[in-house]
């Protein structure tokens, strides 16, 4: 029921005793720093082993598997632990440390160095200003940045966004060579604001901005007519109110004349 164990010698369980075994074992097989185990510090009896380049040699024992590690010169590391048995691969494990490390360290750069710039615009900009800032957007693209490009709008401004849309539809058209759309224009508040990352604007975004240009050019026609449309109408209700009148101001002095005939009649008689 009960055995001496460690704890001065006060009697424990063996429930007790196996609980604590069970937390050493696990405390062995996960190494502090997280790094797999590598040739004597594999404690299976047999694993699963992979070769150099990585072909599929079958279950080994662990023995015969650090022996074949040597005599290529190369070390046995165990890449799955969960499995059972435990995969293992004979590899150069120094060059794979290596050559993680210098991934991770490129990947952090390329995280680090890329910054988000910022290029407001106003939804009536001149010529010159959008030239200027379309410039600049454009340098910073190139620099590797991502520039996120903010329409502001103020009063009555706000009720014609379609404007705002319009700068930025011509922003991005204008870079497309350096940069491309990762957040599609979009309304926050008083602001209209788009995403731009470097690299060239995909096959998609340039058919998209044909696209709209060619509904523009639809909706400017179409607009266009209706104007035309709506002044001739106007112009046919003065010259049908013109043509009322006349023919009133007629029958008007129709009238009066037979009033001042039937007058003249009745002093003669």
């Amino acid at each position: 029921m009960f055995d001496i164990g460690s704890r001065g010698g006060v009697p424990i369980s063996h429930q007790e005793r196996n609980l604590r075994d069970a937390q050493e074992r696990r405390a062995i097989a996960t190494p502090a720093n997280q790094e797999p185990r590598i040739n004597d510090r594999i404690r299976a009896r047999e694993v699963r082993l992979v070769g150099p380049e990585g072909d599929q040699i079958g279950v080994r024992p662990l023995p015969e598997a650090i022996a074949m590690a040597h005599d290529l010169d190369l070390d046995l590391v165990e890449v799955a632990d969960k499995a059972d048995p435990p995969v293992c691969r004979i590899m150069d494990y120094g060059k794979y440390k290596y050559e993680q490390s210098q991934r991770a360290k490129e990947s952090r750069k390329k995280a680090t160095h890329i910054l988000v710039k910022e290029m407001k615009y106003r939804p009536k900009i001149g010529p010159g200003d959008f030239d200027t800032k379309t410039r600049k957007v454009e340098e910073f693209l190139g620099d590797g940045s991502k520039v996120k490009v903010t329409i502001m709008f103020r009063g009555r401004e706000m009720q014609h966004p379609e404007l705002g849309r319009r700068i930025l539809d011509r922003v991005a058209e204008a870079v497309e060579h350096v940069g491309r759309i990762e957040t599609y224009p979009k309304l926050e508040g008083r602001n209209m604001t788009m995403l731009l990352g470097p690299g060239q604007a995909t096959r998609r975004q340039r058919e998209e901005a044909v696209a709209r240009e060619h509904a523009e050019a639809e909706a400017r026609a179409a607009a266009e007519a209706e104007a035309e449309a709506e002044a001739e109408a106007e112009a046919a209700e003065v010259a049908e109110a013109a043509e009322v009148a006349e023919v009133a101001e007629v029958a008007e002095a129709e009238d009066a004349a037979e009033v001042a005939e039937a007058e003249d009649a009745a002093e003669a008689s």
